[in-house]
């Protein structure tokens, strides 16, 4: 029985490494957006118009307490489980997805 519970230790131990991974990830990119020139680039390329002062500093706001925030488990379930099965913590391009996912829907509140 001890053997079980250290081979579940270390698996939870791996999720662990896992999520913090993804934070670590979704908070550099966090981060880079909280630079003016880049919020202002996505939002223009995303929705063609320009994005105002108040507007801007609404989603620096909102960026700032998703930088404080835990990483949403539901939503990067899908990721957590792709890097749990193929034992790579390498992020591919298509999984990048998922963190431009989470700005987006801070981004859509407005």
């Amino acid at each position: 029985m001890h053997k079980a519970d250290s081979n579940a230790s270390a698996t939870s131990l791996s999720v662990e490494k896992i999520i913090d991974l993804i934070r670590t990830v979704r908070n550099e990119l966090i981060t880079d957006f909280l630079k003016d020139d880049i919020l202002n680039n996505y939002y223009q390329t995303k929705f063609n118009k320009t994005l105002s002062a108040v507007k801007r500093e609404f989603f620096k706001r909102d960026l700032h307490e998703l930088l404080q925030s835990p990483v949403d488990l539901v939503h990067y379930s899908k990721l957590i489980t792709y890097i749990r099965e193929t034992g790579t913590a390498a992020l591919a391009r298509e999984n990048a997805q998922f963190f431009y996912d989470d700005l987006d829907r801070v981004i859509s509140r407005y």
